[in-house]
């Protein structure tokens, strides 16, 4: 089962690395979904370091329209030991 998320980071080209509350972190790759016209803007660098955790643990987001869930990121986020 996937925990909800306690942490995000923005890194290099277009990845994210997300703790969960399981103490497991995942990496997870931007660069597919900046095909996509709701993700486009983050194509911006700026925008794209400026991830956040929402409130429940549930998503990581950059403004109303941009958001990724953490159902999303656990399933398709690549486990670092």
């Amino acid at each position: 089962m996937h925990a909800k998320i306690i942490s995000v980071q923005a890194i290099d080209n277009h990845t994210l690395v997300v703790e969960f509350e399981n103490q497991q972190k995942r990496k997870y790759d931007v660069i597919p979904l900046l095909e996509r016209e709701m993700f486009a803007p983050l194509k911006n660098s700026g925008l794209f370091k400026n991830v956040r955790v929402d409130k429940g643990g549930y998503a990581v987001y950059w403004n109303d329209e941009i958001d990724i869930s953490e159902y999303e990121l656990w399933i398709h986020g690549v486990p670092i030991s």
